[in-house]
């Protein structure tokens, strides 16, 4: 089954979570090429070690994921699908449903940000990876509690070419995003202004190095199968949208 029929991200099917929960779903080829970065960068031998999501959304990180790792489990708060687990990740009175996960991968909520990552950093055998924000690694009270010469990542890696996430929706870069029209009813084509990083937290490692996901990667690892249809909830456009 194709990744784009495993996907319930068709806004008018399904509930949508509350505001509160920022959801701005990953688009999977960052999440392979973060995968490549560990084993590659960090000689990881990711097809024997297990990993989890714990805001997994519509599993568009987990799917990727799988690719790689021998074990992905997938939980979130709120019920995007019926192939997750529903687990808050914030709450540390609640019995584990994953124990002992050699990576957690995590694109928090950005208010809360922070807290997901002091939580599996706790948690993680070999990891965490944080996709967020460039701008995540900004602010007094963030380096505080992230950033200080204790705690700090052992990588920032930053993504060259725009990594495109739109509020509850997921849209191939510069493909027409059927939820936002122009002032002629025409989709506008998916893009983004904002700059996003990996931040990699390995226990004991807290001397931050600086690398890049180079030009080129995301048409490299990019799959059709990645991204929902939504032509047909308009039966005017002629042909697929995507």
């Amino acid at each position: 089954m194709s990744a784009a029929n495993r996907s319930t991200a068709v806004m008018a099917r399904r509930i949508e979570a509350p505001d509160s929960l920022d959801y701005f779903p990953t688009q999977p080829w960052a999440t392979r090429a973060i995968c490549e970065f560990l084993e590659q960068e960090m000689g990881e031998a990711l097809n024997v070690q297990r990993g989890w999501d714990p805001c997994c959304g519509e599993l568009h990180m987990v799917w990727p994921m799988r690719e790689y790792l021998a074990q992905v489990y997938a939980t979130d708060v709120f019920r995007y699908s019926l192939e997750h687990g529903i687990y808050d990740f914030l709450d540390r009175s609640a019995p584990l449903p994953v124990h002992d996960p050699d990576w957690i991968f995590i694109n928090p909520p950005f208010n809360v940000g922070a807290q997901f990552v002091l939580r599996a950093v706790t948690l993680a055998r070999r990891g965490v990876v944080v996709i967020a924000r460039t701008a995540f690694a900004e602010g007094g009270e963030r380096y505080g509690d992230l950033f200080h010469p204790h705690a700090r990542p052992t990588y920032e890696v930053t993504f060259c070419e725009r990594v495109v996430m739109l509020k509850g929706r997921l849209i191939r870069s510069g493909a027409p995003d059927p939820f936002n029209l122009d002032e002629a009813g025409k989709p506008r084509s998916a893009s983004s202004a904002t700059a996003y990083s990996a931040f990699i937290f390995c226990p004991g490692q807290h001397d931050t190095r600086k690398r890049w996901i180079p030009p080129g990667t995301r048409r490299r690892l990019e799959r059709d199968a990645d991204y929902p249809d939504y032509s047909h909830l308009f039966p005017a456009q002629e042909g697929p949208l995507l």
